[in-house]
């Protein structure tokens, strides 16, 4: 028999009830495990911009993925985010594709396998940590706050050039260069911005990163220093994008601010969603200004593309006739998948391109690569588990919640919204990008699944 408090409550209920506490030991073990993890991912990217670190180049970009594996020895007990269900038959479908007998070489399937299985992990190992919505909102402030610096560097790059910007991948042959640079009013010719990454160009994605959450944090908090400093990222992070001229990255950006702003709208706050738009429609003019005040014509002759052609044509041209080869060509050609290690950097590394039987294969877009790897049930599969996160990142942004868990999961559903767009022009996740897109939806889970414990403790003890 149970004893009870006042005749009401069982005390072994209560015991139960005080372990769903926050706890400051609990928060900082899980706020050290993933701002751990962060700085190496972090640390990783730098490393790649050392010109004496260059031979350990395939060390820094597979430190981080190694790591998301390890962590899966964390130990601990949670509830895993919805999408986490899906990690098994992903898992299961590429292991089939080892038996194709188009496979490459078995280190690059065993190579693919365990880079995609990484990518994946935090989906798992997130869900072992005592996350609470602090450990959510410190995570997003050092997500945005490194995204910031990145763009802080690129306008750097712009207005001091050569000083500050790092070699150019090796990847990128120079036959190529030229067309990576931009002309500024100065008369000077310098790479497009490449922020905290080696390549030109890439603070763009930098950019919208700083611009997303940089409205985030605008509509959260309350002090006056740390709006001011969102509106600050923002408008560079804009600046950048302008002058990168990746106008996929542009657009992008604009529909995830949108679906941010509709979110706000959608829960009635009607005041904030006005105020927080015009606050950004001035900035966008004001950063467009800017740019090209700098930049010049290299800036509006590249823009004016969206206006002056079909947005439709313009995407075509670029990256839409792989979406309709994929779709017309290889999908009745590789219903079940093209065997594995035929594409992308496990290939380069672990493959081997003189196997006339399975030849290295282009891509260019993410589809592509899920078609290739695993077929219609990859195709299938991987979006499905895309489309659970943005599931449950809208209904938390209509929840009830308390503080600012709402906004912050409608700006993760911007990003997602974004990361998936990104989908039909690069193959976003089968590298970082695809990483930081599960560790922040991982974490989000964790937060709202703590917040909602923490609610029916009060609302149990109220009664």
């Amino acid at each position: 028999m149970s004893l009870t408090i006042n005749g009401e409550i069982p005390e072994a209920t209560v015991d139960a009830l005080v372990r769903l506490l926050p706890h400051d030991r609990g928060k900082d073990r899980a706020l050290r495990w993933l701002l751990c993890f962060l700085l190496l991912l972090i640390g990783c990217q730098l490393a790649l911009l050392v010109p004496a670190l260059a031979p350990g180049r395939i060390i820094f970009r597979s430190a981080v993925f190694g790591a998301s594996l390890l962590f899966l020895v964390i130990p601990g007990r949670g509830k895993s985010h919805p999408s986490a269900k899906l990690v098994p038959i992903i898992l299961l479908i590429l292991a089939a594709q080892v038996f194709h007998p188009n496979t490459n070489t078995i280190f690059s399937a065993v190579a693919q396998i365990a880079l995609i299985a990484s990518i994946l992990a935090p989906l798992l190992w997130v869900a072992r940590l005592p996350i609470q919505e602090r450990t959510l909102t410190h995570l997003l402030t050092a997500f945005w706050g490194f995204h910031c610096l990145s763009s802080f560097f690129g306008l750097l790059q712009v207005y001091f050039p050569g000083r500050f910007q790092p070699p150019v991948s090796q990847v990128i042959g120079e036959m190529y260069h030229d067309s990576l640079k931009i002309t500024l009013t100065s008369g000077a010719d310098v790479f497009r911005p490449m922020g905290l990454s080696d390549m030109p160009g890439g603070a763009a994605t930098a950019g919208m990163y700083s611009t997303i959450f940089g409205l985030m944090f605008f509509l959260t908090s309350k002090r006056s220093l740390v709006r001011a400093g969102a509106l600050g990222g923002i408008a560079i992070g804009l600046f950048c994008i302008y002058l990168s001229q990746v106008r996929s990255v542009l657009i992008m950006t604009g529909i995830c601010c949108c679906v941010l702003l509709a979110c706000l709208a959608y829960r009635g706050e009607w005041r904030r969603t006005i105020f927080a738009g015009g606050m950004l429609a001035a900035i966008l003019v004001v950063s467009f200004s800017w740019a090209v005040a700098v930049g010049g014509e290299s800036v509006t002759r590249r823009l004016s593309s969206l206006i002056d052609d079909d947005m439709g044509e313009v995407y075509y041209k670029n990256r839409g006739h792989f979406l309709e080869d994929t779709i017309n060509k290889q999908i009745p050609q590789y219903p079940l998948g093209a065997g594995l290690g035929r594409w992308g950097m496990m290939h380069r590394y672990f493959g081997n391109s003189d196997d006339l039987s399975s030849k290295p294969i282009w891509v260019e877009i993410m589809w592509t690569g899920w078609l290739l790897d695993g077929g219609l049930p990859l195709l299938l599969a991987y979006p499905a588990a895309l489309a659970m996160a943005c599931w449950f990142a809208w209904r938390v942004t209509i929840s009830q919640l308390p503080g600012d868990l709402p906004i912050q999961a409608a700006a993760i559903l911007a990003y997602n919204v974004g990361a998936i767009a990104v989908t039909f022009n690069y193959p976003y996740f089968i590298g970082q990008g695809g990483l930081e897109f599960w560790l922040l939806n991982a974490v989000l889970f964790g937060a709202v699944h703590f917040a909602k414990k923490r609610a029916a403790w009060e609302s149990y003890l109220e009664a």
